[in-house]
């Protein structure tokens, strides 16, 4: 309005003038200066702030990750060093081969990684890993298959649903005898 008026360059009220902060005040950004000269530093180094720590609901799951990895190299380290010990007991390889293995399995991801080894399982890999990496050991896992199929006869009571992984010829020829007759294994 008084861009073209003579001898004025600054126009004021005659009221008390207060500049307005529209910041929030609830944030600690807003009020936490060191956060502001953290931010500040990796602004200019043209680096995000969340590379090493993030903030928020997937802060944890990241740290926890980025844990893991820093470990994977040192479990590398152990599974070669226990390798180098069990050599001198690999005498005669063509019988019995030692090895030791570490699997990456943790109190964080034991219940992904058992989803990944019976997927794998049912592809035909061992089915050993998916009760391994539920904290079973390898010696009571062939007690109780032992136990269940050879004492208990469990694999004649509990059978499974066929799928196209686990069908063969026999399952095919049994499931079309409705006769009644029985193929010599029934028994009593």
């Amino acid at each position: 309005m008084l861009s073209r008026a003579i001898g004025v360059d600054v126009l004021t009220s005659y009221a008390d003038i207060d500049v307005a902060d529209m910041s929030d005040k609830s944030t600690t950004t807003a009020t936490d200066e060191l956060e502001k000269v953290e931010r500040a530093i990796y602004n200019e180094a043209g680096v995000s702030q969340l590379q090493f720590n993030s903030d928020g609901n997937i802060a944890l799951t990241n740290s926890i990750l980025n844990d893991e990895a820093s470990m994977y190299n040192l479990i590398v380290q152990f599974e070669s060093f226990l390798n180098l010990i069990l050599q001198p007991f690999n005498k005669s390889p063509k019988k019995c081969y030692y090895r030791a293995e570490i699997l990456n399995t943790t109190i964080y991801n034991y219940k992904d990684m058992a989803k990944l080894y019976k997927e794998q399982a049912q592809m035909g890999y061992t089915k050993m890993l998916p009760q391994i990496a539920l904290g079973h050991t390898q010696s009571s896992i062939l007690a109780n298959a032992y136990f269940e199929n050879d004492i208990l006869d469990l694999v004649r009571v509990f059978i499974p649903p066929l799928t196209s992984n686990t069908m063969n010829a026999e399952a095919l020829q049994n499931r079309g005898n409705t006769s009644g007759k029985s193929n010599g294994n029934d028994s009593g």
